[in-house]
């Protein structure tokens, strides 16, 4: 039989070892073991498999729901697991796990029915080596593990003062599980569709411990096969998925997934252009110009080799200025004054930033700093800074500041890949008057800096945890730490609006009230967004329904090759 699924699969092998031309190549034994064990999983014998390959230059640290912190762990732990819901294209909650739920009228407890047709993936975990009926019990695990101090997850902070001490997680029966809130909290569905809440087996966790990272096992629509740390993971299709199209068939399409760890992104785009890799996230600076002309478009020559697709994305990139005045640096500094913050909001051309900087890849930040992508987004409700050169200059005078008196210079702290922007923006602004030096440091400076209100004006971005606009006004309640409040933003009004909206279930006075958020940002100006985000990915023409979001989540259920 071996031979047999030698034969078949060898063409597999070949594929990783393409795949990993520019690191060593895959061990035999892992190629083995992966050949020898792709029947328990699958039992599909065409000649032409379907495997969908991508390339994670970040590496992966882990495979446990646990620890999907970051885009390259929540991928394919999004492939592996499922959560009790999930958020759809249009960004809005949909049934996963769960069959239907229903809120109290207090808001404070949730109800979940799970579908009956859920089974983890087949392991030596469970008897007989058969995957078993996911239950509700496994859920009440799955979160309470979470929660666990032992297994110091990140994801801890989620259930952190939402969720009741005592018994915060019931099931009720096989069928039904309870969630108690300490109060009520909108956004509670959107958190629960993050992948540090997907569901596991108590006797899987217990079985394999601190190796789960690198033996997960799920329900989803992939199940895990072989992971050569820093080579190749390997991912193959759950043929017991319960997920089915609008004809009936089982999803997913593809056979498996295959993933490479190319850490030079110059090797990623070679291996794309010659198809070993069925798409690009995002694109180097160093062939952005190679493939997109300015405005966003693929270039002539590239039109017809593969496709191009942009989403807006649930990230804002701005300028930070420290808010707290009893910090020493901002008492010495124009800073301080509202209209010099405004002035410098003022003073940058954004569209010309984008165009020449980014080749147009994101939207120019001219509401607040909830971004596109979001069905709160509405630029009519919230006026931010468009480029006003005239503006700024009056508004430096007006702060006291002219050819006679000039500002002070400020020192703008930014990260090396963002050297080109600072400096864009700083001569942009040197020109009105407001002389601002780019100073680079590593991200993880910069963010020590920002956490111990040691930047006083640095370049940042808030990149959503859940599609709920409050994940966004978290940035700058001022009873928040930093983070996520790096700017130490006080203000009472905005704080009042902010609790209110925590306990406001009407989603349109709800979207009322982040609008009134948003607007006292915009005239305070401890922020100046500067864009918001979009997704952009090179997909190849082999490759059909595959869908962006503005999660930026990869979802392959639906992916189909030629």
């Amino acid at each position: 039989m071996y031979l047999t699924l030698f034969t078949e699969y060898w063409y597999i092998y070949d594929n990783l070892l393409q795949m990993n031309r520019y690191n060593n190549q895959l061990n035999f034994l892992t190629v083995f073991i992966f050949i020898c064990s792709i029947c328990s999983c699958s039992n599909h014998r065409h000649q032409d498999k379907k495997i969908f390959r991508y390339n994670e230059s970040a590496g992966i640290t882990s495979l446990d729901p646990a620890f999907a912190r970051n885009q390259a762990n929540m991928w394919p732990v999004h492939l592996i697991f499922n959560t009790l819901v999930e958020v759809n294209q249009q960004m809005q909650i949909s049934p996963s796990l769960s069959k239907s739920w229903t809120v109290s009228s207090d808001g404070k407890t949730l109800s979940f029915l799970l579908r009956a047709d859920v089974y983890f993936h087949d392991d030596p975990a469970f008897k007989n080596g058969k995957g078993r009926k996911l239950i509700a019990s496994d859920v009440v695990y799955s979160f309470e593990r979470l929660l666990n101090s032992k297994i110091a997850s990140p994801g801890a902070w989620i259930f952190n003062n939402r969720v009741e001490s005592l018994n915060p997680f019931v099931a009720l029966n096989d069928s039904v599980v309870e969630i108690h809130l300490i109060k009520p909290c909108p956004p509670f569905l959107g958190i629960l569709s993050m992948q540090y809440c997907a569901v596991l087996a108590k006797e899987v966790a217990e079985k394999y411990g601190e190796e789960l990272r690198r033996h997960p096992i799920g329900t989803g629509p992939f199940c895990f096969k072989a992971w050569d740390e820093g080579q190749s993971l390997i991912l193959l299709r759950n043929d017991n998925y319960f997920e089915m199209d609008s004809l009936g068939v089982r999803l997913p399409y593809l056979d498996g997934v295959a993933i490479s760890f190319l850490e030079s992104k110059a090797s990623e785009f070679l291996s794309f252009r010659q198809r070993k890799l069925d798409f690009i996230n995002d694109i180097d600076v160093a062939f952005k110009d190679e493939l997109l002309t300015r405005t966003g478009h693929l270039k002539k020559e590239w039109k017809g080799r593969m496709q191009l697709q942009k989403h807006p994305y649930l990230n804002t990139e701005y300028l930070g200025i420290l808010s707290d005045t009893n910090e020493v640096m901002l008492k010495m500094s124009p800073l301080k004054q509202k209209k010099i913050r405004q002035a410098i909001a003022y003073g940058i051309d954004k569209h010309k930033m984008l165009l020449y900087l980014r080749n147009s890849i994101g939207t120019p930040a001219e509401s607040g700093f909830i971004p596109m992508g979001l069905p709160v987004f509405d630029s009519t409700m919230v006026n931010g800074y468009h480029y006003n050169p005239s503006k700024s200059k009056q508004l430096l005078k007006e702060a006291g500041f002219d050819d006679q008196h000039p500002m002070s210079v400020v020192k703008l702290l930014t990260v090396p890949n963002y050297a080109a922007l600072g400096s864009f923006m700083a001569n942009e602004l040197k020109q009105l008057g407001i002389n601002v030096v780019v100073e680079t440091v590593q991200k993880s400076l910069l963010l020590d800096q920002m956490s111990k209100s040691q930047a006083l004006f640095f370049r940042g971005s808030w990149i959503a945890d859940y599609p709920d606009p409050s994940n966004f006004m978290d940035v700058f309640y001022g009873k928040h730490p930093a983070p996520p409040n790096y700017t130490r933003f006080q203000n009472a009004d905005f704080d009042e609006l902010y609790e209110r909206s925590n306990n406001e279930g009407d989603a349109e006075s709800r979207n009322q009230l982040f609008h009134q958020m948003d607007s006292i940002l915009m005239e305070e100006c401890p922020v100046i967004p500067l864009w918001y985000d979009m997704v952009v990915r090179f997909v190849d023409n082999a490759v059909s329904g595959f869908h962006p979001n503005a999660m930026n989540m990869l979802e392959l259920k639906t992916v189909k090759k030629e």
